[in-house]
């Protein structure tokens, strides 16, 4: 009797343990990329409106935790059709050639109560560079529908445009693009 009982401690020790980690899924629907660049005197804003991906969480040492993320180029949204298509040439992100950015995270390091330098590799026209996020940690709870659980986070971080090959217009565009991100992700249940 003794065994059972220590067998089924045990077993519930793993599992409490494993719930540790948890996987979200981005949800491109409430989660969005946005970045603003100088363009003359003025700022210039717009948005990626399809972003998808994993959070891999570890609510006991949130610096275990991991990121990988997509954006969709063609989900480009400034609300002027022909700047999209401009922006979709050559010229910026050349879509045709490169229909997809990614980050992906190698490290988190908390910086405050729920806030993150997550260092990690940033593509974009095939040019990988690594770029440092700051991430806040919005929170975890209960969806709109039941049985749904999410977790929220926001980041932002400066790249300079060049890096990647978008160099496109220097004498009106600034080199430093600001980034942010919103994102909603839904738990994913194994």
């Amino acid at each position: 009797m003794k065994r059972l009982i220590a067998l089924i401690a045990t077993l519930g020790l793993l599992a409490i343990a494993r719930a540790d980690v948890e996987t979200y899924a981005i949800d491109p629907v409430h989660s969005a990329t946005g970045f603003s660049v100088r363009h003359v005197l003025s700022k210039f804003t717009s948005s990626f409106t399809k972003t998808t991906g994993t959070i891999t969480v570890d609510r006991a040492d949130l610096e275990k935790s991991s990121v990988e993320a997509t954006i969709e180029v063609a989900s480009l949204s400034t609300a002027n059709a022909d700047r999209d298509k401009h922006l979709q040439s050559a010229d910026f992100f050349d879509g045709a050639k490169f229909p997809t950015a990614t980050f992906k995270s190698k490290a988190w390091k908390k910086t405050g109560e729920n806030a993150f330098d997550v260092t990690g590799d940033l593509t974009i026209k095939g040019v990988t560079k690594e770029v440092v996020l700051k991430v806040t940690l919005l929170g975890f709870g209960p969806g709109m529908r039941p049985g749904t659980f999410l977790s929220g986070w926001e980041a932002t971080t400066v790249i300079n445009r060049m890096d990647y090959g978008v160099s496109y217009g220097p004498k009106v565009l600034g080199e430093d693009v600001t980034v942010n991100i919103s994102i909603e992700a839904g738990y994913k249940k194994a």
